[in-house]
């Protein structure tokens, strides 16, 4: 076996291709856009490398064929706030052989502490939560755009070389024709009523105002949570940026109580429905493909995150972002299932806010940490 960190054009293209390679026969698995993955390693586009540092490696077997890929990072900003330097590993691909997977996780290992870190959390990604992160081990069924999928004995490999489970991300699925419960439509009729509740679309000519909205919203919102680093208005420019070429500005609800930002809902189409037959690319003809699909529809959608100020989060204010929502939804006569993802297993607020829709069960994936 032979491990070797990207570092040319042609490593950059295997490490793309090992993912084609061994989901080649998976009718389920959809292949990330290879511009999507470069992202994440060009600082350029990516800014965690002003305060982070990340690497990766491809392994080949005695006939020179792709068998594996890894990455290694460090995101200064949250390396420290553990009881224990942490970096992070993501990419994560490999056949089903241990040995194979031992020798990635231990290359990454090895690198990591070099630079001091004493565990590593994975597989999770160099950037925002909402993409690349966590373990499939429940629900392989159609994964949305920027959820993580795997083979089913990813879990094994990880288990096996002493990865623990810290926490489970739970996805939830609610049909969009199944109507909401009579408690939930209930309070959010009264809320949506209220005076001083303000209920607004995103308007992408005034990206820069609700960028801040929401940076306010989402940093008050996590603020007691265990770890939590503020998210920065250049990550959330650089998130909406990602989103345009999608993004539907009548699925992305803000609340406002007395004009004071209050909660949000960020819910995008499923652009994995309209990605899966370009296989990663994203050239000319793939373009041209890409724009027939987007006018043609998707039938998913996803609510990548949602968000409420501590102050508001008994107010309801969810519950009446939804019905908006359903009556922009609904005389579409589109979409027919959206996406809840994800909640961490921590975070009973918003599992509670997905019980109150009548979602059921999606997927679930798994962080998990070793410690050296």
């Amino acid at each position: 076996m032979n491990i070797t960190e990207v570092r040319d054009r042609k490593t950059q293209k295997e490490f793309l291709d090992v993912a084609r390679v061994l989901y080649e026969n998976d009718p389920v698995w959809v292949c990330p856009l290879d511009v999507d993955i470069e992202k994440v390693f060009d600082p350029a586009q990516n800014n965690f490398h002003q305060h982070g540092t990340i690497t990766r490696w491809i392994a080949k077997n005695e006939k020179g064929e792709l068998i594996g890929r890894i990455a290694a990072f460090i995101n200064y900003k949250k390396a420290y706030h553990y009881e224990q330097p942490t970096g992070g590993i993501g990419f994560f691909e490999c056949i089903n052989d241990q040995a194979v997977a031992n020798q990635l996780f231990d290359t990454a290992k090895a690198w990591l502490v070099q630079k001091e870190m004493k565990a590593m959390d994975g597989p999770i990604n160099f950037g925002e939560n909402d993409t690349f992160w966590g373990l499939l081990v429940d629900g392989f069924t159609h994964p949305s755009y920027g959820m993580n999928y795997n083979h089913p004995y990813y879990k094994n490999l990880f288990e096996t070389y002493g990865f623990k489970s810290l926490y489970e991300q739970i996805t939830n699925h609610l049909s969009v024709h199944k109507p909401f419960p009579e408690r939930f439509t209930k309070i959010a009729e009264w809320v949506a009523k209220k005076p001083g509740y303000r209920f607004e679309h995103l308007r992408v000519k005034e990206i820069d105002k609700f960028a801040a909205d929401f940076m306010e919203i989402y940093n008050d919102a996590w603020k007691n949570f265990e770890n939590f680093v503020p998210i920065t208005k250049a990550t959330i420019l650089e998130s909406f940026e990602k989103m345009k070429a999608i993004m539907d500005e009548n699925l992305i609800w803000f609340s406002y109580v007395n004009n004071e930002p209050a909660s949000f809902i960020i819910i995008l189409p499923d652009a994995n429905q309209m990605i899966k037959p370009l296989k990663g690319k994203l050239g000319i003809l793939e373009k041209l493909k890409f724009a027939y699909y987007r006018w043609k529809g998707v039938t998913r959608m996803r609510a990548v995150v949602m968000g409420t100020k501590e102050a508001f989060q008994k107010h309801g204010l969810e519950s009446a972002m939804f019905i908006k929502l359903k009556e922009y939804v609904l005389p579409l006569n589109q979409y027919e299932e959206l996406e809840l993802s994800w909640v961490g297993d921590f975070n009973d607020k918003m599992l509670s806010i997905h019980e109150a829709t009548g979602a059921t069960f999606g997927k679930k994936h798994v962080t998990m940490r070793k410690i050296f």
